[in-house]
């Protein structure tokens, strides 16, 4: 069994419309190169809900986005440096989404003011399928016998037939 390695990325991004599609490529590579490809789409909408959210709603357009692999779960986190923007008013719709779509969520204030929500994801053992090799494609030689299941007598003749042809 492979043993997973605990990963952690961490980017700071300016947060503007384009920038929401290239931070989700930037995440999902790293989950690919983490070898969680069955976590891309689900953590990508989250941080991409996140960060549109607080495109529309913060003055400050400064945000720091994380991830934690733990070798069972991802965590992801999302923090912003606005005291203005309140996860239980402007958030509320995008936090709703998170919570139904995640394992587990929170909001927590930092000591500068900052606020961080965090979601997380865990790998499922089922969504990991093993690769099973295909039976091979029936040829010609399964059709003919083999020839140490012959009788003796029976190659000479043969071996016989064929010098004849031969000559």
């Amino acid at each position: 069994m492979k043993t997973a390695v605990p990963c952690y990325y961490h980017l700071d991004v300016e947060v503007c419309p384009e920038r929401v599609g290239q931070v989700g490529r930037i995440m999902a590579a790293h989950l690919r190169l983490w070898d969680l490809e069955n976590l891309v789409e689900p953590v990508c909408r989250g941080a991409g809900m996140l960060l549109t959210a607080i495109d529309e709603h913060a003055t400050d357009k400064n945000a720091s986005i994380e991830m934690w692999w733990t070798g069972q779960h991802l965590i992801t986190a999302v923090g912003e440096d606005n005291r203005d923007l309140r996860p239980d008013e402007d958030l509320r719709g995008c936090l709703e989404h998170i919570a139904a779509m995640s394992d587990g969520w929170g909001c927590c204030a930092t000591d500068t003011g900052s606020k961080v929500i965090w979601f997380s994801q865990r790998a499922r053992a089922g969504e990991r399928v093993p690769l099973v090799p295909t039976a091979p494609s029936p040829d010609l030689r399964e059709g003919l016998d083999v020839p140490r299941e012959m009788a003796v007598a029976a190659l000479a003749s043969m071996a016989d037939g064929v010098l004849e042809a031969a000559r």
